[in-house]
């Protein structure tokens, strides 16, 4: 890793975390979650950073991939148990991070969110060059599981990489004896445990606000031009709806749909648990893997 990759990791690093905290920092019963989000994101391009992909706050059962749609009048309330994750990328280098923040005082909520904060604690103390991934994916289910709660088991870490969020290694939340993948110098993951009271696994259900390119298309009749040159300027990274600011509806969602018909682009609907009295609880930094250790770019 060369020095302005160095440089790069690290400035995206410090600005997730910023934009992170600012949002965490707005959360309150009655605020507007799109107002939050929009706040996360505008502190990011002021900072002059990327998005590495769009904004996103899912509350209660909804464990991740919540993205406020235009016009989303959706406020938080009472109770919420809220997770915050913000991506940014510089230069194309991407660093990702997330937290999560209950509206509460009850204390069984208090520790599911600290079980979080803690598996995700326990598997940075064990990261570095040479130590398997299953030991850190131990690390995280022992952790959370010593609290009371569950990790949620179809949810991972990941590598991350330039224009890319998704890469390898990924790092589940407890081991798998397949798994032979091996922390190396030069990597740079994203560790993410979810704690859960609920049976720990999630699925796709509700309408995406997230998409990602896949592939270019190959003809473009069907897709408008104003919508690709938005897609286009994210250089593969993921993208929302609200990013396509000025353009009539029928424009975007027809050029959404003919795109994602060709395969062209894949859409990220929200992860949720079946069980809406459920609660999910998340918590994440991204990890520089050196030859002498591990450094933390979000702390």
């Amino acid at each position: 890793m060369d020095a302005h990759t160095l440089d790069c990791y690290r400035k995206a690093g410090v600005i997730a975390r910023d934009a992170k905290l600012l949002a965490a920092s707005l959360i309150k019963p009655g605020a507007k979650l799109s107002d939050v989000m929009e706040a996360a994101e505008d502190y990011i391009l002021s900072q002059g950073a990327g998005l590495a992909f769009p904004a996103q706050t899912s509350r209660n059962h909804i464990a991740a991939h919540y993205c406020p749609p235009p016009g989303d009048s959706t406020v938080y309330a009472p109770e919420d148990v809220i997770k915050v994750d913000i991506g940014v990328e510089v230069d194309g280098y991407v660093a990702d991070n997330a937290m999560s923040v209950y509206l509460g005082e009850k204390p069984f909520y208090q520790d599911m969110v600290q079980a979080s904060v803690d598996g995700l604690a326990a598997a940075i103390e064990v990261a570095g060059p040479g130590v398997k991934v299953n030991d850190i994916s131990r690390a995280i289910e022992n952790t959370i599981e010593a609290k009371g709660f569950k990790p949620v088991y179809n949810l991972t870490g990941h590598g991350v990489d330039r224009w890319t969020v998704h890469c390898a290694p990924s790092i589940p939340a407890c081991p798998d004896r397949w798994n032979k993948a091996v922390l190396e110098p030069g990597m740079v993951i994203a560790i993410e445990p979810f704690a859960t009271d609920g049976k720990g696994s999630v699925h796709e259900q509700g309408k995406s606000e997230i998409f990602m390119v896949i592939k270019e298309p190959r003809k473009f009749k069907g897709i408008d031009e104003r919508v690709w040159n938005v897609i286009e300027k994210m250089n593969g990274l993921p993208f929302a709806r609200r990013y396509f600011d000025g353009i009539d509806n029928e424009a975007i969602e027809s050029s959404l749909l003919r795109l994602q018909r060709t395969g062209c682009v894949m859409s990220f609907p929200p992860l949720v648990d079946p069980d809406a009295s459920v609660r999910v609880s998340q918590c994440e930094h991204t990890l520089i893997i050196s030859e002498n250790g591990t450094e933390v770019i979000t702390a």
